[in-house]
């Protein structure tokens, strides 16, 4: 596939329809090229609704991927929490396989007070069980933990791409709106290409040709996120962003989540079209 492919993060605002189809036909109409389910409040379509999602994907020429449910946890102190929590992550990888989405992606843990160490090592553990489970299922879809906003929550992009590293099945979900809420950095040119640098560096050049992007205006605070924004509401520098995506022959998904969904997802893919290649 060449270049990047731009989406929005749920159905679009002007789908006649609001349902996962008519999402996928709006996408189509709008000459965008991708869609993530949202599966944030639960998995809520059976095994005949993922087949029909299936095919209006194919015959749309539309690729999609999921969003787990927000009620996710793999660092919580209660068994039953984390059980669920693994359930809540097979269940949407079971969904996603039989709508054809590529990836799914999902908020890992929050470190609940813990050291980043502690946290990691048993989100690591309950997360290998959980990719074990698909593997035995000859689940293909990629699990992608996404990189987030807050600093209560287990999501750097240094713990992303070590997870990565360690696990089979598992790939980046990179959220620059969020990093650049968490850290108040990383929001310009020679920032973005350093995170793709390092990417590139810890999983090689595949993972910049398989990448899953989020991308959003953003409000952020002392704790880091407070909420998305459009593009034009916020300091995000989403041109730069672009560019370096450009240079570095990125390819992929790009999913906006920006509150007017297909606004910024078209003004993404054409401002990307505008670009020349820096190399």
């Amino acid at each position: 596939m060449a270049g990047l492919l731009f989406g929005t993060a749920g159905t679009p605002h002007s789908a006649r329809e609001r349902s996962t189809i008519g999402g996928i036909e709006r996408i189509a109409e709008l000459g965008l090229g991708c869609m993530e389910i949202e599966f944030v409040q639960g998995v809520r379509m059976g095994e005949a609704g993922a087949h029909q999602v299936a095919e209006a994907a194919t015959r749309e020429g539309i690729r999609l991927s999921a969003h787990a449910p927000y009620f996710i946890n793999f660092n919580a102190h209660e068994p039953e929490k984390i059980r669920a929590s693994q359930d809540r992550l097979l269940q949407t990888a079971r969904i996603a396989s039989l709508c054809r989405a590529e990836s799914i992606v999902f908020h890992t843990a929050f470190y609940l007070g813990d050291p980043p160490d502690k946290a990691y090592n048993r989100v690591r553990q309950y997360l290998e069980e959980t990719l074990n489970q698909l593997r035995k299922e000859d689940n293909r879809v990629w699990i992608r933990p996404e990189v987030l906003g807050k600093p209560s929550q287990f999501g750097t992009v240094d713990e992303i791409l070590n997870l990565c590293t360690e696990l089979e099945g598992l790939a980046p979900c990179i959220d620059f709106a969020h990093w650049h809420a968490r850290t108040r950095r990383f929001n310009s040119y020679q920032e973005f290409v350093s995170i793709l640098e390092q990417i590139k560096e810890r999983l090689g050049r595949v993972a910049l040709d398989n990448m899953h992007i989020h991308v959003s205006g953003i409000a952020y605070g002392n704790k880091g996120e407070i909420k998305h924004l459009n593009l034009k509401e916020s300091d995000f520098q989403y041109t730069e962003l672009l560019q370096a995506l450009k240079d570095h022959d990125a390819k992929g998904l790009v999913i906006c989540e920006s509150p007017n969904l297909e606004e910024d997802a078209r003004l993404l893919q054409t401002t990307y079209q505008s670009l020349t290649t820096g190399d």
